[in-house]
């Protein structure tokens, strides 16, 4: 048995030596590993490293480039039996994180798994707390509902040949193909032993864009599902609550406060404004989303 671990990079060298090399140190007992990575376009030192630890490499263009796509692309070219999804800025907690990912797959328990996420040093506080929230320290499998989350996750082969990953959607591909699998009458496991340190280096303008596209892409998954101003202000005061009663408990509201203030203010401005983009997106609003990095000072300049 063999599981393909599947990477999509964008100028990931900060992270990405800690990953492969975390990878590498991965205990698995019955099966190997492959490493798959699928580039669009990195002009740092990401391909170098790469290539130091022996993946497989191929590139896709930036004009072509969707979330799904660049998936389905690694799926396609990698051999394993299990399709295991890790994003770049991800490090595996412990040596057992691909083990107990995959599990409930080798167990046939589910088809679709996703680990828990945790933040490190660097973590913005909201985005933990929201990580605290999202991956329990308790494990669900199988779970209820198709969320799930390719920043830390695994597929059967079978299952992702069955739908693929769409590659028109501007994220959360991964609920999309969630939905479609237990649509059908498969199920998803949530394994919360299979633990990512998840680093988002994001500026404030970065976390939008998120967000919004995120919010686009959910429309087309829920399209009864509507966030107004009202929902906008309620989420907003909401959050800035939650948030701060956990920075009074760690003795840090001073520190984060403003931090909080930000991320929530960023978190549901960006699921407004993706929320009301149902219109068809032009090649300026594709680039922006799917490549936030490049055009956020001619975006967020004004």
């Amino acid at each position: 048995m063999l599981a393909s671990v599947v990477i999509r990079t964008f100028n990931e060298e900060t992270y990405l030596e800690e990953l492969l090399q975390a990878i590498a140190n991965q205990d698995c007992s019955f099966c190997g590993v492959e490493v798959v990575i699928v580039d669009s376009g990195s002009t740092d030192r990401t391909l170098e490293i790469a290539n130091q630890y022996n993946c497989l490499i191929t590139t896709i263009s930036q004009s072509e480039f969707s979330f799904g796509r660049s998936l389905n692309i690694g799926c396609d070219i990698a051999s394993g039996d299990y399709l295991v999804f890790v994003s770049g800025h991800c490090i595996p907690v412990d040596n057992q994180w691909l083990e107990q990912l995959i599990a409930p797959l080798h167990a046939q328990e589910v088809a679709y798994t996703y680990g828990r996420q945790v933040g490190r040093d660097t973590t913005k506080f909201s985005e933990a707390c929201y990580f605290e929230k999202t991956f329990p320290e308790y494990s669900k499998i199988p779970q209820e509902g198709y969320f799930c989350n390719n920043a830390n996750a695994a597929i059967t082969r079978e299952a992702w040949s069955r739908f693929k990953f769409d590659e028109e959607l501007t994220g959360l591909e991964d609920m999309y193909l969630g939905q479609q699998l237990t649509a059908s009458g498969e199920q998803i496991g949530y394994v919360a032993d299979a633990r990512v340190f998840h680093v988002h280096d994001e500026s404030w303008g970065q976390v939008k864009v998120r967000y919004e596209r995120e919010a686009y892409a959910l429309h087309r998954i829920m399209p009864g599902l509507h966030f107004g101003l009202r929902d906008f202000f309620r989420f907003f005061f909401a959050g800035l609550l939650s948030d701060s009663s956990a920075a009074i408990r760690k003795h840090s509201f001073l520190k984060e406060f403003p931090n909080i203030v930000m991320f929530r203010l960023m978190h549901y401005w960006g699921t407004y404004r993706g929320n009301h983009q149902v219109r068809k997106l032009s090649a300026e609003q594709k680039y922006k989303y799917f490549y936030p990095k490049d055009v956020e000072s001619e975006l967020y300049r004004e």
